[in-house]
């Protein structure tokens, strides 16, 4: 039995069964490429779900994590740390907000936004307001709360009651989203681009309109970054492209480079509805999690990795739709913004996703048919060049 076997099973007598795995047992990693046990190499198309955007192992964050390990990793939100505070003025440096919260994920991040929605409005601004509103295809995460407010039925089933206080509106549908509201509505949620939901842009229109509402209508706009965010889309924020200023941001993935963490960034007045005991976490914040996140977000200023992402997306979007122009039948849509990019197959894609695999190509699956690119933004234009020539071999076969 070779050692992926044992792996596996190994797993099934351990562990929930939580993940629908990928055939495929990581021994190691380095850049933008990954090794199985058989020292099998691999081009990482997917950097952990938009994590690891410095690539596996940057020698500058594993030398800050042994530094700051050997000076301080935990104490707790007891006491005062200066590496949140570093960190603090980094990451709201690269924004128009005034103060920042850290947790340890995404799904926090979205929980803090949600509750601090809700506190804003009851506590500073008197109102009865509590309503949500998010949009279908939308991912949140997955407690209660945000899977509620998720706007995806398939990972619901079996959660039931749900939290109230979520309601669902179509995707780009300015209409819909104005009959939504009522006096109860607090805040809308939404992602510029969905991520889970299948690389899908929201328009320039959408969003102004969007914006506008909530300042018409006294509601707190938060848009989701945990996937965009961190230079992924060809900007540090991905609502940036769109000249928006959002009350809450969340962020997440990136901001670790695969170690956890979470963050909420928001404006002065708002944050004022949060005091000591309303919220808190044990672990967001730690002092080796800041200090790691601090330094990533030096690189990717010094590095200029926005840009990089920009021209490295751009390029990709106009290889990728010679192939759509050359497969007209076998691709229905490439979209996308810097590298965080979709293949749409007018069919269920699993086969080709597997083809790639076997080929060495790790990319994602989402929503039966969308090839979701969310490499390292370190990844050179090169091996770009060759997942595409690889998809074309592969998808000549399918004709």
């Amino acid at each position: 039995m070779n050692k992926f076997n044992i792996i596996k099973d190994r797993e099934k007598k351990l562990h929930c069964p939580m993940y629908g795995r990928y055939p495929l047992a990581v021994k190691k990693a380095r850049g933008y490429k990954l090794y199985d046990f058989d020292g099998q190499e691999y081009i990482d198309l997917l950097a952990g779900i938009s994590v690891c955007n410095l690539g596996h192992s940057h020698p500058e964050i594993v030398q800050v994590i042994k530094e700051q390990a050997e000076k301080l990793i935990h104490v707790s939100n007891l006491f005062y740390q200066e590496e949140q505070l570093g960190l603090a003025e980094k990451i709201l440096g690269t924004s128009h907000f005034d103060r920042a919260f850290f947790c340890n994920s995404g799904a926090e991040a979205n929980e803090g936004a949600i509750k601090l929605a809700r506190r804003y409005m009851q506590k500073i601004k008197n109102q009865n307001k509590f309503e949500i509103i998010t949009l279908t295809g939308s991912f949140h995460g997955r407690t209660l709360a945000t899977l509620t407010a998720t706007g995806q039925d398939k990972i619901k089933e079996g959660f039931s009651p749900y939290p109230e206080g979520f309601k669902i509106v179509a995707f780009n549908d300015i209409k819909a989203l104005k009959n939504t509201i009522t006096d109860n509505t607090a805040a809308i949620m939404l992602e510029v681009i969905q991520g889970e939901g299948g690389i899908r842009p929201l328009p320039y229109e959408y969003l102004a309109q969007v914006q506008e509402i909530c300042q018409e209508n006294d509601l707190l706009f938060i848009i989701d970054e945990i996937q965009t965010g961190l230079a992924r889309t060809g900007k540090f924020w991905a609502h940036q492209h769109y000249n928006l200023k959002p009350d809450i941001v969340t962020s997440a993935k990136a901001l670790g480079n695969g170690l956890p963490i979470g963050a909420l960034l928001t404006t002065q007045e708002i944050s004022e509805a949060f005091g000591p005991g309303t919220h808190g976490t044990t672990f967001g914040g730690n002092a080796l999690i800041c200090k790691v996140a601090e330094k990533v977000i030096d690189i990717i200023l010094r590095d200029n990795l926005a840009e990089q992402a920009r021209v490295k997306g751009q390029f990709c979007l106009d290889l990728f739709s010679e192939l759509k122009n050359e497969f007209p039948d076998l691709i229905a849509e490439i979209r996308g913004a810097g590298l965080m990019l979709g293949i749409e197959l007018t069919f269920p894609g699993q086969k080709v996703w597997a083809n790639l695999l076997k080929r060495g190509f790790i990319v994602n699956l989402t929503q039966e048919k969308v090839l979701r690119l969310l490499p390292p933004l370190i990844i050179p234009q090169e091996e770009l060049v060759g997942f595409a020539q690889n998809l074309k071999e592969i998808l000549a076969e399918t004709v």
